[in-house]
């Protein structure tokens, strides 16, 4: 587990890299030299005290307050237009609802951690504008340090162009092998004697289940009031993964354990390399105001068609993840398309509709489910060939009692309780169907 860890670290940073590199319009500052944007003391990371906008439809301005001088690497994006600042981790101490107003070229901007050692910052745009100056100002006349971005409109033939070499897929596969391969094994000292070699441990055979809190780092999710969709699905997902670790019978391996962005192909690749028997997918949903109010949980599977309206809608919002975090950072493999072999695919469906017909089952004694309590649509996060897999909605964070329910302790130890008891149908069921007949 400690080496498959360290390696999601490494990929992860390395395609950080890479995503950076194949940006050819990226503005790269060096405000600080031999300060680097790996993490080290947390009382050493940089802190972001305030954010704000000034200018018009034609000029904007964003200015991030700091405490210290970075460095930082800005690159635009086209469909959303975007414009993404990629920064060393940070703590941002910015003032409460920051960035949900914009102004000028900026419609709205957002902000959090991506991967351990690095945050981002991306500006929603009101239509194509190009990065006219990007700086990290010292401090001077009683003003902290500061970076400073400096938007211009542009029209949209003159931004594609700029954009006409950005992508480039072909190169990551290199790239990710050779920051992998970059470290160098370290050889026992030659006068040392061999020590005698230790018996292998035991292959740990029990089924992986991956569980998966959605949103993360800049991708808040839904969100009523002070309370965050991406807070409070970690907060279920780790009560779920002590609850399953307690008994014993499975491994479990988390997406994210803390508030960390994480693209959708990199939640599906973990799960495949985990070899997981389960998968997971824990999020909250909310309706806008206009559209009335819903109640309760839902369970959802994966499927070429939506059941119905509501479902394409969640699918949809849920499917922007990699959009809200700036940029995928990962491309999918071409040869997956040859992965998804249709009898494969058929037997996993079937199991991930058992489980999710198992789940209901046992979730409707102790929560409130909605109305339509199970149903299917085309979600990315699901997308993972040999893995059964489902998305649970806790509930509606826009709904006043699902709400109160999502921040109660009793709920959450009732509904992981029914979790843990379904995952155990599951499986002995999925033994007993496997085991041969005398």
């Amino acid at each position: 587990m400690a080496s498959r860890a360290n390696h999601v670290v490494l990929l992860g940073c390395a395609l950080l890299c890479a995503a950076a590199l194949l940006c050819p319009k990226a503005t790269v500052v060096n405000a600080s030299e031999g300060e680097s944007p790996t993490p080290a003391a947390t009382s050493d990371y940089p802190v972001a005290s305030d954010a704000r906008l000034a200018g018009d439809a034609k000029q904007t301005r964003f200015v991030l307050d700091l405490d210290k001088t970075i460095q930082f690497r800005a690159f635009a994006l086209a469909d959303p237009y975007r414009v993404v600042l990629d920064i060393p981790q940070v703590t941002f101490q910015l003032p409460a609802g920051i960035g949900s107003a914009g102004r000028g070229l900026v419609k709205a901007f957002r902000y959090g951690l991506v991967m351990p050692g690095g945050s981002r910052i991306v500006l929603d745009l009101t239509g194509p504008a190009k990065i006219a100056n990007a700086s990290v100002l010292e401090a001077a006349n009683g003003q902290p340090p500061r970076l400073v971005l400096e938007l211009q409109e542009v029209d949209r033939t003159t931004f594609v162009q700029s954009l006409a070499v950005e992508s480039r897929p072909e190169l990551r596969p290199a790239l990710v092998e050779t920051a992998v391969a970059s470290a160098p094994a370290q050889a026992a000292p030659a006068e040392k004697p061999a020590a005698p070699e230790k018996p292998a441990a035991p292959a740990d055979l029990r089924p992986v289940v991956v569980i998966d809190p959605g949103h993360g780092g800049l991708d808040n999710g839904t969100q009523s009031g002070a309370e965050y969709e991406k807070n409070l699905v970690l907060g279920f997902a780790l009560a779920l993964r002590d609850r399953i670790e307690k008994g014993g019978k499975y491994r479990v391996v988390m997406t994210r354990t803390d508030d960390t962005f994480i693209p959708l192909a990199d939640r599906v690749r973990i799960a495949r390399n985990a070899s997981a028997a389960l998968f997971v997918s824990i999020h909250a949903d909310a309706l806008p105001r206009r559209e009335g109010d819903a109640q309760g949980a839902t369970i959802y599977t994966l499927s070429d068609h939506a059941s119905d309206v509501e479902a394409e809608r969640l699918a949809e919002a849920e499917n922007k993840a990699d959009a809200i975090g700036g940029v995928n950072l990962t491309e999918e493999p071409t040869d997956v398309a040859d992965i998804l072999i249709e009898l494969t695919q058929r037997e996993t469906r079937t199991f991930s509709n058992r489980f999710a017909r198992l789940l209901m089952g046992e979730m409707k004694s102790t929560v409130r489910m909605h109305k339509h309590p199970l149903k299917s649509a085309g979600f990315k996060v699901l997308k993972a060939p040999d893995v059964p897999s489902v998305l649970v909605e806790l509930g509606y964070v826009s709904n006043k009692d699902d709400l109160e329910h999502l921040v109660s302790e009793n709920w959450r130890s009732r509904t992981v309780g029914s979790m843990a008891q379904a995952i155990d149908a599951f499986f002995a069921k999925r033994l007993a169907t496997a085991a041969p007949s005398n």
